[in-house]
C-alpha cells in the first residue's frame, strides 16, 4: 500500500479570503442554476473568464481529485484535508458544470455520443441538457438508486428480501465494520500526530479496543480445520465469554462523542451512526469464540436473523452493508454529474438508458482510468438493484468523463460504454 500523508490546514492555519472565495462560489451557482433555469443565455466574454480561471485551476490540481467525499492524489491515493484545495475543486467542476450546460458544448453532445439501442427507437436525448442532470449526487441509499430508477413499493420489497439475507452474514457484518474502524483508526493516527487533541486521542484508544474486541471474538471456523469439532466447555474460564455486541454498541456510542465535532472525521462520523443502527438490534446477542462450533454458529445466524428482520429498505446500516458486499467498500459513493435515464417502451421488449459523469482535473490516461473505475462501480451498483427488483426490459448504462483540453473518444469498461469529452471554448 502506497504510503499516505494527510494535509491539516486546521493546525498548519489557513488565511482563506473567504469574501472572495464565497462571491466566487455565489457567481459560479447562479449562472449554473438561476441563469440557465431562466434561459438566460450566457455571454461569450463570461465563458472565456471562466475558461481561463480553469485552465489555472486544472493546472495545480492535476493530481487532485474529489473522490466519495475525500480530497485524494488519485496517483497514490494520498488523502488531503485542506480548505484552500477543496475549494478550488469545487469552483473547478461548478465552472465544469455550467460549459457542459452550454449551447456549442450540448450541440456538440448530439453529434459526439453514440446512437445506443435505445436511441435509435425513441426520440433524440440530450445528454445533461437539464441543469438537475448536470448536478452533483451522493448515492447514500437504496431509496435514492430506486427513485431515479423509477422501482415501485413492491419491487423495493423485494429488493430488501433479496439483498438482506445476502449482505447481514456474519462475515459481511463483521467486515463492514472492520472497514469503517480502520479507515477511522488510520485517519486518526495521522491527526493525532500532526495536531493531537483530546477528542481525537480518546477515539484513537477506543477504535483500538473496538478492533481488539472483532478480533478476539470472531467465530469463523472452517471446514478443513479441526476448529469446527469444538465443543462448548464445561466451564468458562473468563468473563469475555459472557460478552454480548452491546459491548460494541456502547463503545460506537462513546466514539461517536469523541469525534462528533471533528470536522474532518464527518464521514466517519455518519457511518459509524449507520452501524449503530445494526448494532442496537443485536445487542442482546452472545460474542464468544471460547464455545463450542454449533453454538458459535448459532450466534453468527442469530445476527444474520435479528439484521434482515429489522433493516428497512432505507436504512443506511443496509445500504452500507451492501456496499461492502459488492465492492468491500464502505464509503458512500459519489458522481459529478447526476444524468439520468430514459428509454422507450413498455414489457419485456422496453429499453433503458442510464447515464452518469464524472469531471476531472486532468486528461491522463491513468487519472482518466481511475475516473472510469469509480463511474463504473456508481453505474453497477444501478443495474444491480434494477435486476434484484425484477424490473422489466434492459437497462444500458453509459458514462461521462469530461476533462480539460480532452480528445473527445469512446472507452468500452467491462462491457459498458464510457465517453470522454473535451472542455473547451
Amino acid at each position: 500500500m502506497a504510503h499516505k500523508h494527510l494535509w491539516n490546514s486546521r493546525c498548519w492555519g489557513k488565511h482563506l479570503d473567504a469574501q472572495r472565495n464565497g462571491f466566487m462560489r455565489w457567481n459560479v451557482m447562479f449562472y449554473h442554476s438561476f441563469g440557465e433555469a431562466y434561459g438566460v443565455t450566457l455571454p461569450a466574454r463570461w465563458y472565456e473568464k471562466a475558461f481561463r480561471k480553469m485552465t489555472k485551476l486544472s493546472d495545480c490540481l492535476k493530481e487532485v481529485d474529489s473522490v466519495d467525499g475525500r480530497l485524494v492524489n488519485v496517483k497514490d491515493g494520498s488523502i488531503f484535508i485542506d480548505d484552500l484545495v477543496e475549494n478550488k475543486v469545487h469552483t473547478f467542476k461548478s465552472l465544469a458544470r455550467a460549459f457542459i450546460g452550454s449551447p456549442l458544448i450540448q450541440q456538440t453532445l448530439k453529434k459526439s455520443i453514440p446512437t445506443s439501442s435505445v436511441d435509435a427507437k425513441s426520440a433524440p436525448y440530450v445528454c445533461f441538457g437539464k441543469v438537475s442532470e448536470r448536478e452533483p449526487m451522493v448515492i447514500n441509499s437504496l431509496t435514492k438508486v430506486s427513485n431515479i430508477l423509477n422501482i415501485s413499493a413492491q419491487q423495493r420489497k423485494s429488493v430488501r428480501v433479496t439483498v438482506c439475507p445476502l449482505v447481514t452474514r456474519h462475515q459481511i457484518w463483521t467486515a463492514t465494520l472492520e472497514e469503517i474502524l480502520n479507515g477511522l483508526k488510520y485517519e486518526l493516527d495521522i491527526l493525532n500526530g500532526r495536531c493531537p487533541r483530546h477528542a481525537t486521542k480518546m477515539g484513537q484508544q477506543i477504535v483500538s479496543v473496538c478492533l481488539k474486541f472483532l478480533e478476539e471474538n470472531s467465530t469463523s471456523f472452517s471446514p478443513d480445520s479441526s476448529s469446527w469439532m469444538h465443543v462448548s466447555p464445561a466451564a468458562k474460564a473468563d468473563s469475555t465469554a459472557s460478552r454480548k455486541w452491546e459491548d460494541a454498541l456502547e463503545m460506537f456510542d462513546d466514539l461517536i462523542r469523541c469525534i462528533k465535532y471533528e470536522e474532518e472525521l464527518l464521514l466517519h462520523l455518519k457511518k459509524l451512526e449507520a452501524m449503530k443502527e445494526g448494532l442496537s438490534q443485536i445487542r442482546d446477542v452472545g460474542v464468544d469464540r471460547c464455545i463450542g462450533y454449533k453454538d458459535a454458529r448459532y450466534q453468527e445466524i442469530l445476527v444474520q436473523k435479528k439484521l434482515t428482520k429489522t433493516l428497512g429498505f432505507s436504512s443506511p446500516c443496509l445500504f452500507t452493508l451492501l456496499l461492502c458486499y459488492l465492492y468491500g467498500y464502505v464509503r458512500d459513493l459519489e458522481v459529478d454529474l447526476s444524468g439520468g435515464i430514459w428509454g422507450h417502451g413498455e414489457g419485456e421488449g422496453s429499453r433503458r438508458c442510464l447515464h452518469m459523469g464524472r469531471i476531472l482535473t486532468s486528461d491522463e490516461d491513468n487519472i482518466i482510468g481511475n475516473g472510469v473505475k469509480h463511474l463504473h462501480k456508481v453505474l453497477e451498483l444501478f443495474k444491480f438493484v434494477w435486476e434484484t427488483a425484477g424490473m422489466e426490459g434492459v437497462l444500458e448504462l453509459q458514462g461521462h468523463i469530461w476533462c480539460m483540453g480532452a480528445e473527445d473518444r469512446t472507452l468500452t469498461y467491462k462491457g459498458n460504454l464510457y465517453c470522454v469529452h473535451g472542455i473547451t471554448l
